[in-house]
């Protein structure tokens, strides 16, 4: 069974570490097809799983500008 804590979590390489951070794991895309994401501040808090394609086509709209400055 897999647990958020067998996971390999990682920040993007763009985190200055300022405390508003996510962690991904891509550990399940191969076997699952999801892409679990959590709040770094808080690792054993809840995971949410996201759909593959979905998590994709948003990290590409992101580096596409499509949702503005934050």
């Amino acid at each position: 069974m897999t647990t958020p804590d067998s996971l390999r979590w990682v920040k993007s390489s763009y985190s200055n570490n300022g405390g508003q951070c996510i962690e991904v794991a891509t550990d399940l895309v191969v076997s699952r097809g999801v892409v679990p994401v959590r709040d770094s501040k808080s690792p054993a808090g809840p995971v949410l799983d996201f759909p593959a394609g979905a998590f994709s086509s948003f990290v590409a709209s992101v580096k596409a500008g499509e949702f503005g400055a934050v």
